[in-house]
C-alpha cells in the first residue's frame, strides 16, 4: 500500500529556530514525517514572540511550523538531556541551525549522535558556514547578502543597497538542506551510514548570482557587477517597465527580442541598429526603456498589457503586491496560498509548500504546535513514558508547556 506522504515513517527531531532551519523541518513535516520540534524550556523558539502576534500567538511561527510535534525541555538537565538522546536512538534525522559549535556545547554534536545512532543523518544549517574565519559569527538573512555580494545587487545605481523585503536566503537555504538531508537518506538506504550535511546562507546566496561572478572573473576583472535599479545591465529588455496604473516585468531573451518588437507594433526595431543585439540593447538601455513605457502608456491597464503580451507568448507579468498576489487565483488554485486551522487564531492564511509530489498528499492539514503540546505524546508514543512519569518530570520542570 502507498504511504499517503513521500515522507511517511521518517522521524526528525529538530531543534531549530527562527525561519531557515525551521524551513528544513516544516517542509519534511508537509511531506508526512514526524518532527518532533525539540524547543528549550520555557520559551522554546524564539519565533513564538514575533509579530504579528494576536492574543499571544505568533502568526510567524505559525507559518514556519506547522505539521510539527512540540516537545519543551529544560536541555539544562541531566534527564532532560538523557530524554533527547533516547529520542535520537530511534530517530532518522537531527536538524539544527544554531551557530557553529553550539550543539557540540549542548551534547548533541556530530561525533556524539553518531556514535548513539550510527545510522542518524544530521543536518547543520548556518548563515556563514560551518568553518572558515567567520563560522562563529551569528547571522540572518541579511547578514547572508551583504557578505554574499547579493545586498551590492539589489537598489539603485546611485542609491544605498535595498533591502529585499522577502526570505529569499533562509528559503533558499533551507530547501537546499531539504535535498541534502533527503540525499543523505537515500544514501543511508542504498546501505551507507547516516552523514552530516551542511548548508550556509552564505553559500546558497553567493550561488544565486547568476552571471554576475563569471562575468567579473572572465572580464579579469573590468565588469563589476553592480546594482541598477529596476533594469538588468547584462540582458535587455528584462526590467520592471511603468504602466498606467502599475508595472509590468519583461524577461525578453535574444530570440524573442524580435517578437516583442512585432507584439509593439514596431518591427523595424528587431534590426534598428541600436537594438540588434543584446550588447545594443544594453549600450542603449535608456532609449528602449523609453520606447517600451511609451508603447505600454498606450493601453489601459497593467492587466491588458499583460494579456497583450500572452498573446504573443511573450513573458510578462504584472507586479503584484502582496495583497494581490494573495487573492490571485493561479496562487489560491494550486495552494500556493493555503489556509489552516489554528488552535488560537481560527482560519489563517499562509504560503503553501512549494514541493508537489503527483500521488501524494500535498500537505498534512495540520496546524503548528502549541508550545510543549506534545510533551506526553511523544514520549509516550516513542519512550513508552506513562502519565505519572510525565507529571513527574513536568512537576521538576524537566518539560515545560504554554498556550502560545
Amino acid at each position: 500500500m502507498q504511504p499517503k506522504h513521500l515522507l511517511s515513517g521518517v522521524v526528525v527531531v529538530d531543534f531549530t529556530q527562527f525561519l531557515a532551519g525551521p524551513s528544513v523541518s516544516q517542509a519534511m513535516a508537509e511531506l508526512g514525517a514526524e518532527v518532533i520540534k525539540v524547543e528549550s524550556a520555557p520559551t522554546g523558539d524564539p519565533g513564538r514572540y514575533l509579530p504579528l502576534q494576536r492574543d499571544g500567538r505568533s502568526g510567524y511561527f505559525v507559518q514556519q511550523n506547522t505539521a510539527k510535534e512540540s516537545l519543551c525541555v529544560d536541555l539544562r538537565h541531566a534527564e532532560g538531556k538523557a530524554l533527547v538522546n533516547r529520542l535520537l536512538q530511534r530517530a532518522d534525522v537531527l536538524v539544527e541551525n544554531f551557530s557553529p559549535g553550539v550543539i557540540d556545547k549542548l551534547g548533541f554534536g556530530w561525533d556524539a549522535v553518531h556514535a548513539l545512532n550510527p545510522r542518524l543523518v544530521m543536518a547543520s544549517v548556518s548563515a556563514l558556514g560551518q568553518d572558515g574565519p567567520l563560522a562563529k559569527m551569528p547571522g540572518f538573512d541579511f547578514t547572508g547578502q551583504a557578505y554574499s555580494g547579493v545586498a551590492s545587487m539589489a537598489g539603485d545605481a546611485d542609491g544605498a543597497p535595498a533591502l529585499i523585503g522577502v526570505a529569499v536566503g533562509d528559503l533558499g537555504t533551507g530547501m537546499s538542506a531539504l535535498a541534502a538531508v533527503c540525499a543523505a537518506l537515500y544514501h543511508r538506504e542504498r546501505g551507507g551510514q547516516g552523514t552530516r550535511v551542511e548548508v550556509s546562507l552564505l553559500d546558497f546566496l553567493f550561488r544565486s548570482h547568476e552571471a554576475n561572478v563569471e562575468m567579473h572573473t572572465l572580464s579579469g576583472g573590468s565588469i563589476k557587477p553592480h546594482r541598477s535599479g529596476s533594469q538588468s545591465t547584462a540582458y535587455a529588455p528584462v526590467g520592471y517597465y511603468k504602466a498606467r496604473d502599475g508595472y509590468v516585468n519583461l524577461v525578453i531573451p535574444g530570440p524573442m527580442w524580435p517578437k516583442l518588437c512585432e507584439a509593439m507594433g514596431q518591427p523595424g526595431l528587431a534590426t534598428d541598429p541600436r537594438f540588434k543585439t543584446n550588447e545594443d540593447r544594453v549600450a542603449h538601455l535608456a532609449e528602449l526603456v523609453a520606447i517600451i513605457e511609451t508603447w505600454m502608456a498606450g493601453f489601459d491597464s497593467v492587466d491588458a498589457v499583460v494579456k497583450h503580451c500572452a498573446g504573443f507568448r511573450l513573458p510578462a507579468a504584472p507586479v503584484l503586491s502582496v495583497e494581490q498576489a494573495v487573492k490571485h487565483p493561479q496562487l489560491a488554485g494550486r495552494g500556493t496560498v493555503r489556509t489552516v486551522a489554528d488552535p488560537i487564531l481560527g482560519e489563517v492564511t499562509i504560503a503553501g509548500q512549494p514541493i508537489r509530489a503527483h500521488g501524494f498528499a500535498h500537505h498534512t492539514g495540520k496546524p503548528a504546535p502549541l508550545l510543549g503540546e506534545h510533551n506526553a505524546a511523544v514520549l509516550k508514543r516513542h519512550l513508552g513514558l506513562g502519565d505519572a512519569d510525565v507529571a513527574r518530570l513536568t512537576q521538576a520542570g524537566v518539560l515545560a508547556s504554554a498556550r502560545v
